[in-house]
């Protein structure tokens, strides 16, 4: 992951909806949630939840599949995964195994 890539994904993350829109996606994991359902749940207007979806989106944080008519909206746990080992490359001045069971816990599958 490029220092650019990880900077729009903090960014996308740094408004109230789209945390809060990111959160919930993870909760309902890869199944995801159609976008109609993300603006009742978050109470927010379908053109604006599209303004936040796309940010997310371009954040590397969401991804998005059509099933029929609707748009169901996922967290990109690859991308997640990414930024994660992105902030924890140099864990430890290159001594990762130092930092073994934050790394663990948050990345179960390394």
């Amino acid at each position: 992951m490029e220092q650019l890539n990880v900077i729009d994904a903090f960014s996308a993350l740094s408004q109230p909806t789209r945390l809060t829109v990111f959160r919930l996606l993870i909760r309902f994991g890869p199944h995801g949630m159609k976008a109609g359902d993300i603006a009742k749940e978050v109470d927010v207007p379908q053109n604006t939840l599209s303004t936040h979806l796309g940010i997310l989106v371009r954040g590397g944080l969401v991804t998005s599949r059509r099933e029929g008519r609707s748009i169901i909206y996922t967290a990109d746990m690859d991308g997640i995964r990414h930024l994660v080992l992105y902030l924890t490359r140099n864990c430890c001045e290159g001594n990762p195994e130092a930092c073994g069971a934050l790394i663990e816990e948050i990345i179960p599958s390394c």
